[in-house]
């Protein structure tokens, strides 16, 4: 029994040998990255950057409006990096920027560049918005053909336009049909009469309206048939101005003190209060447009039978589109709309006009007190 705890001994401290030299050689064999671990890590320098170069450009120290001459109390310069400087693009010398007058209305702190600067007068701020190419026209608006006012500066609008349109004799270029007079060609005028030698033209009452000869189906005989009223314009509508777009609403605000209405204040007694200003609604709209459109608005504008309407579109859409020109004829067929029969019955009262029941509302009588 002794004999067997001493064996076990024996091996117990064999095993413990074999271990106590495997960790003294692993030890031994990675000793470098042992101390390295256990070292602290010295502290690195820090390698300060390189300076950056750096270029003076002109800066804006206070606010401009449009068309405004610059002067040196009105810039300055300030460091800008070279890498990002572009040469033509900024100004290096307050000098070079002095006289010069602005493009846009500019605020302070902008660094200013060629693209905002001119050496000539510049126009209006309507101008500037203006791209080139185009024009811009005023045309009367009311709140039916403004979409009830709801345009602003910026939108896209379609300008539709609707004609009257009559038939015309193409000599004498007057509404049809013609007067008509009587004519005597010379020779002898009944049985006791003395022929003139000229051809005589005789007009009463003005002249008659010319008619037409028709042969009537019931006594099978030509009648003379002439018309019972002048002729009936015939309407037209169709899409003008695919694509515009509103450049103002009303008239355009003017910088003059003559523009500007002032309360006068007395020099004694008390201040008056000012009555409540009124807001009138615009009454004209500028539109910009290709000049070829501008010159078919001017057109139209000069004609009492053309009136023009605006519908508003979706701010993305500006594609151009085409439509096919309304008349009667094409509401009729397209619309599927039927010519009503003669029928042996009709409404009561008589209709002889459209008009919806229950808009026609009186405005309140005023009362004085």
């Amino acid at each position: 029994m002794a004999a067997g705890g001493r064996k076990s001994g024996s091996i117990f401290i064999f095993v413990a040998l074999i271990l106590i030299i495997a960790l003294a050689v692993g030890a031994y064999l990675f000793r470098d990255t042992l101390f390295s671990l256990a070292a602290p890590a010295a502290p690195q320098a820090t390698v300060a950057p390189p300076p950056q170069e750096q270029v003076e450009v002109v800066v804006l120290t206070q606010q401009l409006p449009l068309g405004a001459t610059i002067t040196e109390a009105a810039v300055t310069t300030i460091k800008f990096p070279k890498e990002n400087f572009v040469e033509g693009l900024y100004f290096k010398a307050v000098k070079d920027v002095v006289g010069k007058r602005v493009k846009y209305p500019l605020s302070s702190g902008i660094i200013l560049t060629t693209g905002v600067l001119s050496a000539a007068p510049v126009g209006s701020f309507a101008s500037s918005q203006i791209p080139p190419g185009y024009v811009a026209i005023s045309i009367p608006i009311t709140r039916l053909t403004s979409v009830s006012y709801a345009l602003q500066p910026g939108d896209h609008v379609s300008v539709i336009l609707a004609l009257m349109l009559d038939e015309l004799d193409p000599n004498f270029q007057t509404k049809l049909p013609n007067l008509t007079g009587s004519v005597t060609a010379p020779g002898p005028i009944g049985e006791k009469g003395a022929g003139g030698t000229a051809a005589t033209t005789t007009i009463t009452g003005g002249g008659a309206v010319q008619g037409r000869v028709e042969l009537d189906p019931t006594l099978n005989q030509p009648i003379y048939v002439l018309p019972s009223e002048a002729q009936r314009p015939r309407i037209v509508s169709q899409i003008l101005i695919s694509d515009a777009t509103v450049l103002g609403i009303g008239r355009f605000a003017q910088a003059s003190l003559a523009e500007t209405s002032k309360t006068p204040v007395p020099a004694s007694g008390p201040t008056p209060t000012p009555a409540p200003a009124v807001q009138q609604d615009p009454d004209m709209i500028t539109l910009i447009v290709t000049p070829q459109d501008s010159v078919a608005i001017n057109y139209i504008l000069l004609t009492k039978g053309a009136k023009l309407n605006l519908v508003l579109r979706s701010a993305s859409d500006t594609k151009q589109v085409k439509t096919e020109a309304v008349t009667l004829q094409f509401l009729m067929d397209q619309y599927a709309i039927p010519f009503p029969s003669k029928l042996p019955y009709g409404l009561e009262p008589r209709a002889d006009s459209l008009e919806y029941q229950g808009q026609s509302v009186q405005p309140p009588a005023t009362t004085t007190k």
